[in-house]
């Protein structure tokens, strides 16, 4: 069933307005580390089965809290009369066992994405628990279903595992310190699975409502804006407990509530813009997208030259260095920085130019669904389009948010073949 994307519509409003901002950000050198996604600060723990395992700085945080939570109030009810430093160690071990849980969880996930297909970035553990980051939507709704079950049932399966721990320690006297950790192993990847089968998007129960959709409606489009209106809903009602808890005097717990209310909404309203922007690129090559014959630097002028006639002229930060439109490398402002400022009429960019980075540059070949998730991935809002070692253009992710907001304008008042998908039968 086709889906209209009405402009008048709040959704599509809310896009726009998304859109609109996002074209005010300056652009971002590709020769820099800087990241766009929300993971800026994040460690790589491991790789497991071919995934990366990061943990965002934010899961620090929430590491400590969970370890002072358990130490003081959990783990002294739950066994008591043990020394304080028990309750410590407790906490500190439980809190690793629940890093594992979550990886758990979420290696699950990304192991049935990849049997379907489904490019995975990595795993990352941030404040409000894991994600297994994935760069496009399940090709059918049997593999979104997989996907989604996949992780509830392997916290379930941890939670039986601890489960049967625990017994065997009561029924061998264990210590109590090991029976309290087993305890709460148990209980927590319960809690995880139960939570996860909510069915409120982006949660694994909303992906599964989405599957249904998707394969009772053949709309992913409209699947997806269903199941994000349910994750609205739940964000929205744990907002309204998180202040009625603060109010009536639990201040951390309705805190809690509140912000991992907002954090479900917040995803659930970009996990449908996301989808809308994808449908709206579909079948969209590069070479349609990309601004042709883009300004260059030649690599023998100066970098004071480079300084007075490109950068303060055309406002970039980084430039491409082509002779004769052979594409030869990169120059940006942070090279030029390197550089006294007394010796800019004398440094020629040659010697200061670099190589571009394999991310920087695409195909004009490629379709521009690949291209945003080649910007995403790097961190990059810039692109150069190159073709037989020469430079054909620049693709901006300025361009691209002007096309899809173009396209929703347009494509918005009647029902079009690429206003939707498919599915595609099972995988």
């Amino acid at each position: 069933m086709p889906l209209r994307l009405e402009p008048s519509d709040a959704k599509q409003s809310e896009f726009g307005r998304c859109l609109r901002g996002n074209r005010r950000k300056r652009s971002v050198s590709p020769t820099r580390a800087g990241r766009l996604g929300i993971f800026t600060h994040r460690i790589r723990l491991f790789s497991l089965f071919g995934f990366d395992v990061w943990v965002d700085a934010s899961w620090l945080l929430l590491a400590a809290l969970i370890i002072w939570t358990l130490a003081e109030a959990v783990f002294p009810g739950f066994v008591p009369h043990l020394a304080r430093a028990a309750y410590w160690w407790m906490a500190a071990a439980a809190t690793i066992g629940l890093l594992f849980s979550i990886v758990f969880h979420e290696m699950a996930h990304a192991l049935v994405a990849r049997h379907y297909g489904m490019p995975v970035r990595g795993i990352t553990l941030f404040i409000f628990g894991g994600v297994a980051e994935m760069e496009q939507e399940p090709p059918s709704p049997k593999s979104e279903l997989l996907m989604a079950i996949a992780g509830p049932l392997a916290s379930f399966v941890l939670a039986g595992v601890f489960f049967v721990l625990l017994v065997l320690a009561e029924q061998f006297a264990a210590p109590r310190a090991v029976q309290g950790t087993l305890w709460y192993m148990w209980f927590i990847n319960a809690v995880l699975g139960i939570f996860n089968l909510i069915p409120a998007f982006p949660l694994d129960g909303g992906r599964v409502l989405r599957a249904a959709l998707w394969l009772w409606r053949g709309d992913l489009v409209a699947a997806t804006r269903i199941a994000a209106e349910a994750g609205n809903f739940f964000g929205i009602l744990l907002m309204v407990f998180g202040v009625f808890g603060v109010i009536t005097g639990d201040f951390i717990g309705g805190m809690w509530r509140f912000l991992i209310g907002l954090f479900l909404k917040g995803a659930a309203d970009a996990s449908y813009r996301e989808v809308i922007a994808r449908t709206a690129l579909q079948g969209v090559l590069v070479a349609q997208v990309m601004t042709r014959d883009p300004i260059s630097v030649t690599p023998d002028i100066s970098v004071e030259s480079f300084i007075e006639d490109f950068v303060y002229r055309y406002h970039h930060r980084v430039f491409p260095v082509t002779r004769d439109g052979a594409f030869l490398g990169c120059v940006g402002t942070e090279q030029a920085a390197t550089i006294a400022r007394e010796a800019w009429p004398t440094t020629l960019i040659a010697w200061i130019m670099q190589p571009c980075a394999p991310e920087d540059i695409i195909s004009p070949g490629k379709d521009a669904i690949a291209a945003l998730a080649q910007m995403r991935r790097a961190g990059r809002t810039r692109l150069w389009v190159v073709e037989g070692g020469r430079l054909v253009g620049v693709l901006s992710l300025r361009d691209m948010l002007e096309l899809l907001s173009t396209k929703l304008e347009l494509e918005g008042n009647g029902r079009t073949s690429r206003g939707k998908l498919r599915k595609t039968g099972s995988a």
